[in-house]
C-alpha cells in the first residue's frame, strides 16, 4: 500500500426522499473512512435510461483515500445499502455512489471498471466534475474532463444547478 492517499472522484446521487439530506448524510458517511477534497454545486437533472422515475439531485466529490478500488466499492455499495437503496440499478433510490476515478488507474474487473465506462457520455457526471476538476485528464481518453464536457453529443438542457429548496420526492 502506497504511503500516500490515492485522489478518487464519485458521483453521488438521489431521487428519493429528501434528495439533499441523501447527498449529505452520504459524504458524511464517506468522511468517516477517507479525506474529503473538493465537492461541486448539487445539479437537478433529468433521469437517465428508466425515465420514469422521479428527478435527481447529483453532486461529484473528490476523496483521498487509502483504501483500494475493491474496498472503496465496498464502502460505497455499503452505504448504499445502509441509507436504503436495493439492488435494482434503475428504479428510484435514495443513493446511487458510482466511482468515476481512481487516481490514473484503468482497472477492469467483473465487479468495477474504472474509469466509470460511461463518464465521458453523461452530462450529469461531466458538468459536476468540470466545475471541481476542468483540467483533469481521463486515464483512457487522453483528454481533459472540460475537453470531454465540450463534446457532450446528449442534450445538457436536463442538468439544472440546484437552488438548495426543501423537497421529498
Amino acid at each position: 500500500m502506497s504511503s500516500q492517499a490515492t485522489r478518487v472522484y464519485l458521483s453521488l446521487g438521489s431521487n428519493m426522499g429528501n434528495r439533499q439530506e441523501n447527498l449529505n448524510l452520504a459524504l458524511g458517511m464517506l468522511s468517516q473512512r477517507t479525506r474529503p477534497g473538493k465537492v461541486s454545486s448539487v445539479y437537478e437533472t433529468d433521469p437517465v435510461d428508466n425515465i420514469n422515475q422521479p428527478r435527481f439531485l447529483n453532486l461529484v466529490c473528490e476523496l483521498y483515500t487509502w483504501l483500494e478500488p475493491p474496498q472503496l466499492l465496498a464502502l460505497a455499495k455499503g452505504i448504499e445499502s445502509k441509507m436504503g437503496r436495493t439492488g435494482r440499478t434503475k428504479e428510484p433510490r435514495p443513493i446511487d455512489i458510482d466511482i468515476l476515478l481512481y487516481g490514473d488507474q484503468h482497472i477492469e474487473t467483473p465487479d468495477l471498471v474504472i474509469p466509470h465506462p460511461l463518464l465521458h457520455e453523461r452530462a450529469f457526471v461531466l458538468i459536476p466534475l468540470a466545475e471541481i476538476a476542468p483540467e483533469l485528464v481521463h486515464p483512457v481518453l487522453g483528454r481533459t474532463i472540460l475537453a470531454l464536457k465540450e463534446t457532450l453529443t446528449t442534450p445538457v438542457q436536463g442538468v439544472f444547478k440546484w437552488e438548495g429548496e426543501q423537497d421529498s420526492v
